[in-house]
Parts: C-alpha cells; sequence; structure tokens
C-alpha cells in the first residue's frame, strides 16, 4: 500500500505566530537595551549595525524558502516566504531612518554627497529602493494582477541579495570574515537555482526518501 503525505494544514496557522515573534524579537530585544542603557556609548551605531545585519539575514531567509522547499518537498514552506521578506524590508527600512535621522539628522545635502560618493552608500540606497515594489506588490492581490510580470518583478530580490551583501563588504574596512560568510551563504543560494543545481537537489532528496524508508521499514 502506498504510503500517504501526512496533512500539514494546521502546521502553516501555528508556525506564523512563532515565525512573527522570532523575527519581532531582535528588534524588541534592540529597545530594551535602549531603554535599559546597556546599548553601549555609541547607540547609533549599534541600532544602524543591528538593524542592517538582521535586514540581510532576513533576505538570505527570504532567499533559502525556494531551495529548501526543492530540497525537502515541503511546499508549505512558500507560505512563510512573505514574511520573512516583510520583515527584511521593515528592518532595512529601519537602518536606513536611523541613518537618515539619528545619522544626518535629515540633512539631505549631507546625504545625497554620501549616496553619490560612497560606493556601500549607494548600492545599499539601490537595494532599499528595489526593495520597495516587492514590498507594495508581495499582497494576493498584486500577484492575481501582475499575472506572469509578478515573478518576473520578484525575481529583483536576487539583484537585491547581491547589493546588500556588496553593502556590507564595502562597509566593512577590517574583519572581513562576516560579510565573506554572507556572500558564500548568498552565492550557494543562486547557485542552488540554476541548472547545475538539479542534480545536487535530486541527489539530496534520494537520500531523505531513503532515510525516510528505512526508517517506515525500522517501525515496520
Amino acid at each position: 500500500m502506498a504510503a500517504t503525505r501526512p496533512r500539514v494544514d494546521w502546521l502553516v496557522p501555528t508556525l506564523k505566530p512563532v515565525l512573527f515573534a522570532a523575527c519581532l524579537l531582535p528588534l524588541l530585544l534592540l529597545v530594551w537595551r535602549l531603554v535599559d542603557g546597556t546599548i553601549g556609548p555609541n547607540p547609533v551605531e549599534v541600532i544602524t549595525h543591528d538593524t542592517g545585519d538582521w535586514a540581510l539575514r532576513l533576505l538570505l531567509a527570504t532567499l533559502a524558502v525556494t531551495p529548501l522547499r526543492r530540497l525537502t518537498g515541503w511546499r508549505w514552506l512558500v507560505r512563510l516566504r512573505r514574511m520573512l521578506g516583510l520583515f527584511a524590508f521593515c528592518y532595512a527600512m529601519l537602518h536606513f531612518t536611523t541613518y537618515l535621522w539619528l545619522d544626518q539628522f535629515f540633512d539631505w545635502q549631507a546625504i545625497l554627497a554620501d549616496i553619490a560618493k560612497r560606493p556601500y552608500i549607494t548600492v545599499g540606497f539601490a537595494a532599499l529602493l528595489l526593495m520597495l515594489p516587492l514590498a507594495v506588490t508581495s499582497t494576493k492581490g498584486w500577484q492575481r494582477r501582475l499575472g506572469a510580470r509578478w515573478k518576473q518583478l520578484h525575481r529583483l530580490v536576487y539583484a537585491i541579495g547581491v547589493l546588500a551583501v556588496l553593502h556590507y563588504l564595502w562597509l566593512v574596512k577590517a574583519d572581513l570574515l562576516e560579510p565573506a560568510i554572507y556572500a558564500g551563504v548568498l552565492a550557494a543560494l543562486l547557485a542552488a537555482r540554476m541548472p547545475c543545481g538539479d542534480w545536487w537537489r535530486r541527489c539530496c532528496r534520494r537520500r531523505l526518501v531513503g532515510a525516510g524508508r528505512q526508517d517506515v521499514s525500522a517501525v515496520r
């Protein structure tokens, strides 16, 4: 008798509040440190770096959904992708707002000069601008209106990932280990989408299916 996949209709409604809380937690901890006075002598720098780091992490998590779905066959992962992407955009907006308000005090002349002269700010600002239409059109209503163009538009996330990693690489002047790790993760996620990644996905899935069959045989 063929084994049937267990229904997971209950899983996504259960996971969404957990994921929401997990994505919100870094911001709450940052606010707590600010209120508690344990944020350090340079709170603007800490807020800027923390919000930027989490924007990049959540962006990479968003990009990881499709490879994980293909590898595991867990289609329900796609239903968590929008939340990850919107939180990435929110942290990116907080990152930019901190620079705009607390660092530059809305000095538009200095801000425009920074964007034009500093490459890491230029690519970071470009990444934020590209994220904006993706955040606006993330709803099912926009997906229906745009049709096939919706997928074409949301492929901008690949360019956003590259720009975000470049922003971090060009920002850091001494220790390049952490941005290099992010660059490696992004490269792996992009490579998994290429045709040459099909062989790797098939091999991994065969191993997972084989392991699952062994577990079923052991239970029997």
